[in-house]
């Protein structure tokens, strides 16, 4: 099973279309705190916009929460690989050769990871020969881990 994590995510509806995107993918997600909106418990119980664009999906997401960044590191298992998804990044996000349970990291909507979590692990970076400067994170999110889904041969079939 591959594994999404949000640092610190600002914007409720994104979180819930990736949410959704992670419940059709077989993806986990981990999300690390603090949020830039409510989180009470079950995401059914917190920000409406949050449970509007999950609609009924919520049951579906296996979800993880993180009280920070450093007790998300913490909780790595030893070996684990983390891929951080990041327009500053050179490394074309195709290049990579995933694995069952890697981790795809997405730093903020408004500023992204932040240096000092860049050089914790392989940054890659999703190719964008436009002029605008980053992708909306659910799109990132969605052809980063399909991309992985891709690469494993998962079909979605049975």
């Amino acid at each position: 099973m591959l594994r999404v994590v949000l640092y610190q995510p600002d914007i409720p509806q994104n979180t819930g279309n990736i949410a959704r995107t992670c419940a059709s993918a077989g993806a986990e997600l981990h999300l690390v705190r603090p949020f830039g909106f409510r989180w009470f418990g079950a995401a059914a119980a917190g920000d409406p916009r949050l449970r509007r664009v999950g609609l009924d999906y919520w049951p579906y997401v296996r979800h993880v929460l993180h009280d920070s960044w450093e007790k998300f590191v913490e909780g790595l298992e030893p070996g684990a690989r983390v891929w951080a998804f990041s327009s500053k990044a050179q490394q074309p996000y195709t290049a990579v050769a995933y694995h069952p349970g890697d981790y795809l990291l997405f730093g903020p909507e408004t500023r992204g990871l932040p240096d000092e979590v860049l050089r914790q692990f392989p940054a890659v970076t999703i190719p964008m020969p436009g002029p605008v400067r980053s992708l909306n994170l659910s799109v990132a999110v969605g052809i980063g881990l399909f991309e992985a889904l891709r690469q494993l041969g998962v079909s979605g079939e049975g």
